[in-house]
């Protein structure tokens, strides 16, 4: 039997003849359309109603899903990369008006961005405000560029901070994310107003005051450049290795050592303490 034959008979429209075994007969459409009518409208009356009550149906799993001791008060813990995206993506669609978020580690896989254009796109055109802050090593990813551009022409607010800091998502001022693991496997969702507050004014404000404005435009500012270059010595002679300068500043190592050497070109200097003495000279000289 061929497809279009089987899908008649799986509608009804035809049935197999009672006087003639192995023969199909047609069915008349108009009693065929009334009974399928009927039947389908109680299927779709019984898939609205489980899909009314599946969330009550699913509590208790997703109390066991989440146990007591994985919870801390206010503190939701979620372990994984996949399910902290789900709960973000849950906190999200909550009807979210305002997202704050520091977000360091360099530029972010091209794939992800994709991803999230038309999801962040949506979140805008709901007159969610979104206001981010990446390291200033995205300057020179083109994606993240792309990403930026289309995003702040609908509204989005960008900038980029060239000294380390540590993750941190505000969701409405209620709702605070942060890392509880280097590797970003697990995270805590503080539930908790005033603390999301407290982390949103205190951490979050001043970096966005420090952070210079980024709207996905080619040219990189030469003061991101000196100040970039002038966090780089700070650590460097606090004695950070040249690997944790690296990881803080969301830079490749080969990006490091290249800053480094430019640096000793520029003000021929031969040696890391000499550049820090002259940076210094150079910052202290305008006010003297």
């Amino acid at each position: 039997m061929d497809s279009s034959l089987a899908e008649l008979v799986d509608i009804g429209l035809l049935v197999p003849d009672s006087d003639e075994p192995g023969s199909l007969v047609a069915v008349d459409p108009t009693q065929l359309a009334s009974s399928l009518s009927s039947a389908w409208q109680r299927q779709a009356l019984d898939l609205l109603s489980r899909a009314v009550s599946l969330p009550t149906d699913l509590q208790e799993l997703a109390l066991a899903f989440h146990p007591q001791e994985q919870t801390g008060g206010c503190i939701e813990y979620v372990r994984g990369k996949v399910l902290i995206n789900q709960k973000l993506q849950q906190c999200i669609s909550a009807g979210m008006e305002e997202a704050l978020a520091l977000q360091p580690g360099g530029p972010r896989p091209p794939e992800l961005l994709d991803s999230m254009v038309e999801r962040d796109l949506d979140t805008l055109r709901r007159g969610t405000t979104m206001r981010t802050i990446y390291h200033a090593s995205t300057r020179y990813h083109q994606p993240t560029r792309d990403y930026v551009a289309t995003l702040a022409k609908a509204g989005g607010q960008y900038r980029t901070l060239d000294e380390p800091y540590t993750r941190l998502i505000v969701i409405d001022r209620r709702i605070a994310v942060i890392p509880v693991a280097d590797d970003m496997s697990l995270a805590a969702f503080i539930h908790e107003p005033a603390i999301a507050h407290y982390l949103a004014e205190e951490v979050f404000e001043p970096s966005w005051g420090r952070a210079l404005g980024f709207d996905g435009d080619r040219s990189v500012p030469q003061q991101v450049v000196s100040r970039l270059r002038q966090t780089i010595i700070d650590l460097l002679l606090a004695g950070t290795n040249h690997r944790v300068i690296a990881r803080r500043l969301g830079i490749s190592e080969r990006t490091l050592a290249r800053h480094i050497a430019e640096m000793r070109e520029d003000y021929n200097v031969d040696s890391l303490f000499q550049l820090g003495y002259v940076l210094a000279r150079a910052s202290e000289s305008p006010s003297e």
